[in-house]
């Protein structure tokens, strides 16, 4: 495997999001700015914005022609009762790209904005921008999606060890992923440092399936997981994470499952192609699985959202077709 990791563009992605996730662990721990609140009332912090204008800039200077789809837009950030955001935004980019302007850094940021044509990289600059503000657990996702289907995917995980362990304040992990060429770990803080494979759980009993549960109980429907998790008989105590850590978790065999269930509040929610994209290829590719909970295979050829798709259900593999069942049978 040593050609994919060598790859320029594994190379690239790994870089770029290494970059990004160093320098949103330094807003981070300088704790600047407030949280504020887009339409769709999930909190953006300057993090979010310094993040993907980094990347997108990368993306640009490497590969001129590529199209990335990204969270984030800068009209958040328009307006004199913003400016002190996109201030705090310019000066945090400046750190790695010191000829940056508050205009350049808008510029960025909507490089992202474009719609999905048949090959696009996808971003979340900070996925779980909750456990960021609660200094837990968050991720950089970064993919790359050929026809619909995810071709590479890169996480970086600066609140992991080795992909599988939380470490608050540790040296952080990156995962990467290709199709057809496994999931690998190294240190964050070590850009040099050893590839590690990574592999999932081989646990096939639902008895012993540890789920990795959102902290934030919004983001799926709580009840009808618990009620599942009864009828399976799961007495493995679950592992509460925010983010696409949890995927890095489950591909490192420290977690059997997860589920995105659709909330009553929200039944007609379908999945943004950001939330799954780089996290779905390092499950896979480490022997896992991924479907939506009718079984089928994510599609990402439908724009900013898994449009065909009814949820997220991921396992290590040999749990799939029980938790699959299981859904089925209490009407999730």
């Amino acid at each position: 495997m040593a050609d994919f990791l060598d790859s320029d563009i594994a190379k690239f992605a790994v870089a770029a999001v290494r970059e990004a996730s160093i320098l949103v662990r330094r807003v981070q721990a300088e704790m600047v700015g407030e949280a504020i609140t887009k339409g769709d009332k999930s909190p953006v912090t300057v993090a979010d914005f310094a993040a993907q204008a980094i990347v997108a800039r990368r993306l640009a200077e490497r590969f001129p022609d590529a199209v990335l789809v990204g969270e984030e837009s800068s009209g958040a950030l328009q307006g004199e009762e913003s400016r002190a955001t996109l201030d705090q935004i310019t000066r945090f980019v400046q750190s790695v790209e010191p000829a940056a302007t508050a205009e350049s850094v808008c510029e960025w940021i909507d490089h992202g904005s474009n719609d999905a044509p048949a090959t696009f990289w996808t971003l979340d600059p900070v996925d779980g921008t909750k456990g960021f503000l609660r200094k837990d657990q968050y991720a950089v996702a970064l993919a790359l999606v050929e026809n619909g289907k995810v071709v590479l995917g890169v996480l970086g995980c600066p609140e992991l060890e080795d992909g599988v362990r939380a470490a608050k304040g540790g040296a952080g992990a990156v995962l990467l992923a290709g199709r057809g060429q496994g999931t690998w770990v190294q240190s964050l803080a070590e850009p040099n440092g050893k590839w590690t494979r990574l592999t999932a759980s081989k646990i096939a009993d639902p008895a012993g399936a540890r789920l990795l549960r959102s902290v934030e109980k919004s983001h799926t429907d709580a009840d009808s997981i618990g009620d599942l998790a009864t009828k399976l008989g799961v007495t493995a105590d679950p592992v509460p994470m925010d983010s696409q850590a949890k995927y890095a978790v489950l591909a490192a065999g420290g977690g059997d499952v997860i589920l995105r269930l659709l909330s009553p509040s929200r039944p007609d929610y379908r999945e943004m192609i950001w939330d799954q994209a780089a996290g779905s290829i390092v499950v896979e590719e480490a022997g896992g699985r991924v479907s939506d909970l009718d079984g089928k295979p994510l599609d990402f050829s439908h724009g900013r959202t898994l449009a065909t798709n009814r949820g997220v259900l991921v396992t290590n593999g040999p749990l799939h077709e029980a938790f699959l069942a299981g859904l089925k049978e209490i009407g999730a």
